[in-house]
């Protein structure tokens, strides 16, 4: 059954899911997330490549993503200690596709300050959402960064 999501409730949710994220929110940010939920960001920018049979930067299900928030809550994943400091900012959004779940985009900006320097971060963000329960919850998120063809500095955060 599709639900028809209203365009502020989509911005607020993803300036909600990018504010989480930036202030190490980690039990809301995870919350956000369905169970079957996929979190992808390809190596090279691309897509439209398979995520199974090509290299991919970040490419975690539900259980994964777990694991990754469980590293970062230790304090002890050692590209994140300390941890960085980050803020986003997120333009654009615009409702893609309405059959079945909701699918968005939206592009960003991410700064990330540490210890070594600045680091900037930009790119394509598309979000599957979905209604679980009366709440908007997130089925997936594809990260396309602009430099992704290039080495890539530590991605410990959440991007």
């Amino acid at each position: 059954m599709t639900v028809a999501i209203d365009i502020r409730e989509i911005e607020q949710f993803i300036y909600r899911e990018a504010r989480f994220a930036d202030e190490h929110d980690y039990d809301s940010w995870e919350a956000l997330w369905t169970d079957d939920a996929l979190y992808w960001v390809p190596a090279g920018g691309n897509s439209q490549v398979d995520p199974l049979h090509h290299v991919s930067v970040i490419y975690d299900n539900r259980r994964r993503i777990a694991t990754r928030l469980k590293q970062l809550r230790t304090g002890k994943r050692y590209a994140q200690s300390p941890p960085s400091n980050l803020r986003r900012t997120i333009s654009n959004i615009e409702i893609l596709d309405t059959d079945g779940d909701t699918v968005v985009g939206a592009n960003f900006v991410l700064y990330e300050s540490k210890p070594r320097g600045i680091e900037t971060w930009a790119g394509r963000i598309t979000y599957r959402l979905r209604f679980v329960e009366g709440e908007i919850k997130l089925a997936g998120k594809t990260v396309l960064l602009v430099n992704s063809a290039e080495a890539l500095p530590t991605l410990g955060f959440l991007i």
